[in-house]
């Protein structure tokens, strides 16, 4: 990508790639108030926030009373999704939102939701992904400190209004998240390799090892509970998350089982050498633009700052090779 764009952010006068006015931090409303919904929903709070909620189920919502949440059907500001796949097309019925209320969601794929509520609320909608979370759920699982420092996927599709991009980046960089610009398609991809398949090898390590017997089960130690961590989630979850990203986690999954018919020494070697590699990190500073801030994603870069015409954050910096 480019090099850091020269500051001119403080300026008196300086053009900005896209005119932001100064507006009030707006409220954010969370619909859905289990691991995920539950825990930003507490962050804020503990942030000085003005957060609402509501979930269907009572224990959820008393939960996040004692959070500091008001817990009402009137939804306004930012106004977040926080539910399961398959009911995300349906979450708002019945529920009271602002007209000019800016809609997004935490959902672990992107196209689908896409289609659905970007044909909903047009403009209004801004796909998200926050990379977090456990195998727990529920909201016994609720964790402020769920979001600090994980990478949160923020769609920036070539309609978006990044006014409203804007908005909800700043609810993820409160909560200390670290954005990802990215498009819904490239999410999708990306998250096949990095969370579908692991959720689909996860299965397939603990159906084997069943069916191996009770001795293998007994001697199982940190490498089969590590590897097997994510399959504890609830089904209905795991189900949703490959189902609903069919194609790029066949796709994945496909690459996989090329990379098991290697031989073995030189498939060690290569995985060993890819987890193994350290990366430093060179500060940026990206423009308002959407161009500038895809480039910033897709170079495995993320945004930890936002200010008035920029925004800073960092590109991964591999050291050189030795001589």
């Amino acid at each position: 990508m480019a090099d850091p764009a020269p500051d001119d952010s403080r300026t008196p006068g300086a053009a900005s790639a896209f005119p932001v006015p100064t507006m009030p931090v707006p409220p954010v409303s969370v619909v859905g108030l289990g691991q995920l919904g539950g825990s930003l929903a507490a962050a804020l709070v503990a942030n000085g926030r003005p957060v609402s909620g509501w979930d269907v189920d009572p224990r959820a919502r008393a939960a996040a009373e004692d959070q500091g949440v008001r817990v009402t059907r009137e939804l306004t500001g930012v106004v977040v999704l926080a539910v399961p796949l398959p009911v995300m097309a349906t979450a708002l019925d019945g529920l009271r939102i602002d007209p000019g209320a800016t809609v997004t969601d935490l959902g672990s794929v992107k196209v689908p939701v896409l289609d659905a509520l970007g044909a909903a609320h047009g403009e209004r909608f801004v796909g998200g992904h926050p990379m977090c979370g456990t195998e727990r759920s529920g909201p016994d699982a609720v964790d402020p400190a769920l979001f600090t420092g994980a990478r949160w996927a923020l769609c920036l599709e070539p309609d978006t209004d990044l006014r409203r991009w804007l908005r909800v980046a700043e609810i993820a960089l409160a909560v200390g998240a670290e954005v990802v610009p990215v498009t819904a398609a490239e999410h999708d991809d990306a998250v096949a390799a990095i969370s579908a398949v692991p959720h689909l090898l996860a299965a397939a390590l603990a159906a084997a090892a069943g069916q191996a017997g009770p001795l293998a089960l007994s001697l199982a130690a940190g490498s089969f509970r590590d590897a097997t961590r994510v399959i504890a989630s609830d089904p209905a979850f795991v189900t949703a998350l490959v189902e609903g990203n069919a194609a790029p986690a066949a796709a994945a999954l496909a690459r996989v089982r090329a990379q098991l018919d290697r031989p073995w020494p030189e498939l060690v070697a290569d995985g060993h050498a890819v987890r193994t590699a350290a990366a430093g990190r060179r500060p940026v500073r990206v423009p308002l633009e959407r161009s500038a801030l895809l480039s910033l994603g897709r170079s495995g870069g993320a945004v930890t700052r936002r200010l008035a015409a920029f925004v800073e954050g960092w590109v991964p910096e591999r050291p050189e090779p030795q001589a």
